[in-house]
């Protein structure tokens, strides 16, 4: 009977299906990356430094995101701020 729960097992994920998946989403990040202007981290940052000067937020509370589409391009800020 073992050699028929082999075939009927549903299928387990391995370690290398797992390391897969990481890094496709890995290189799918990195290729948004590629496609942003090389400003952006640096306007991230300066953005943090006026934000910290009147609330206490930490690097990952801030996101900067710039979007392009068509003939007009839109840069999203999105901050969480303590209560």
């Amino acid at each position: 009977m073992s050699i028929f729960n082999y075939f009927l097992k549903k299928e387990k994920k391995t370690s290398a299906s797992v390391a897969k998946e990481r890094l496709q989403i890995i290189v799918a990040h990195e290729r948004t990356k590629r496609q942003q202007p090389d400003y952006l981290p640096l306007m991230q940052q300066e953005i943090i430094d006026v934000i910290r000067k009147y609330v206490n937020i930490e690097k990952d509370q801030v996101s900067v995101q710039l979007d392009n589409s068509d003939d007009c391009s839109v840069l999203e800020l999105n901050i969480t701020l303590p209560e």
